[in-house]
């Protein structure tokens, strides 16, 4: 057999680029694609910050459904967006080779502000907690939408510059030349990678596609969302977590902020390669035993108010 397989994806530039890299690797391996776009309510709520929807999987719940009631058979989420713990049915099928890992602040050509007063935007509880830990005069503002509709925002508002994912705009070749990169700040888990699901009982579809997963990167990108997972955070809690492996050593960062950025607990951790299948979880329970708890029960009790 030698189906079409239906991609489900995001309408926005950036999902659209994934999906259509993804279809373009299964067409070189001989696998006929057609593109299936659909819009999420991530992409349709935009005055609302993430915390309040709800937010586990509000980008990923729609081709969930759509995958379910067999309207597409896989999809392609930028992982970061992907919740740690998959529906009933949908499994992981591939990860992509990781991109840039890094944030980036982009700016309005002037940098004076980091000596001083500024506002910067990010609809990110992660981006908030880390900027403000370091510029604690700051004002941080809530920023949410596609990447092209956030660097509008920031054209348009009196903002002194805004967070992004470099890998996301390199993508879609939208990364301006007045930026600068934040390698002091923990990137999202799994930051920089792509993911594509599949139905569990789809065999055709998941042997195809496991044909385009990178090791390396499913290795790393398994710890960092064990980290997540174990922490409880999804994504309304400021978590950060970056695995990188140099030949046969893996080392691995995680962190816990509070929501204001003035409470911090981090990890390092260098093992084997061999050792990385728990690394995540003890990570994680080493930050919960040292403060970590009590501080996920704050975050939970504030964002529930």
């Amino acid at each position: 057999m030698n189906k079409t397989i239906r991609i489900g994806t995001r309408d926005s530039e950036l999902a659209l680029w994934q999906a259509h890299t993804v279809a373009k690797k299964l067409n070189d391996l001989g696998y006929p694609t057609e593109i299936v776009a659909v819009k999420s309510t991530g992409d349709i709520i935009l005055d609302k910050p993430l915390y309040e929807l709800g937010i586990t999987g509000i980008f990923t719940k729609t081709l969930d459904i759509a995958m379910i009631k067999g309207e597409v058979d896989i999809a392609v989420h930028s992982m970061k967006d992907v919740p740690t713990a998959l529906p009933t049915g949908i499994v992981q099928a591939a990860v992509l080779e990781r991109a840039n890992t890094v944030d980036i602040l982009v700016h309005k050509g002037n940098l004076d502000f980091l000596n001083g007063n500024g506002i910067i935007a990010t609809g990110s509880l992660r981006r908030k907690a880390q900027w403000l830990h370091k510029y604690p005069t700051h004002e941080v503002v809530d920023l949410r939408g596609n990447v092209n509709t956030r660097m509008q925002k920031l054209h348009d508002n009196n903002w002194n510059g805004a967070v992004f994912a470099a890998a996301g705009l390199e993508r879609i070749n939208l990364k301006p030349d007045t930026y600068i990169d934040l390698d002091w700040m923990t990137p999202a888990p799994a930051q920089g990678a792509m993911v594509v699901v599949a139905m569990e009982n789809d065999t055709f579809c998941r042997e195809a596609v496991a044909k385009l997963n990178h090791t390396e990167t499913e290795i790393c990108t398994h710890i960092e969302r064990q980290f997540l997972r174990e922490l409880e955070g999804g994504c309304t809690a400021p978590i950060g977590a970056l695995s990188t492996v140099t030949e046969n050593t893996i080392t691995f960062k995680g962190v816990l902020f509070s929501l204001d950025g003035t409470e911090k607990h981090e990890i390092e951790k260098v093992v084997s390669l061999d050792d990385y299948r728990d690394l995540g979880q003890k990570a994680a329970r080493e930050v919960l035993d040292n403060g970590g708890s009590a501080l996920m029960a704050v975050i939970k009790k504030t964002l529930q108010k």
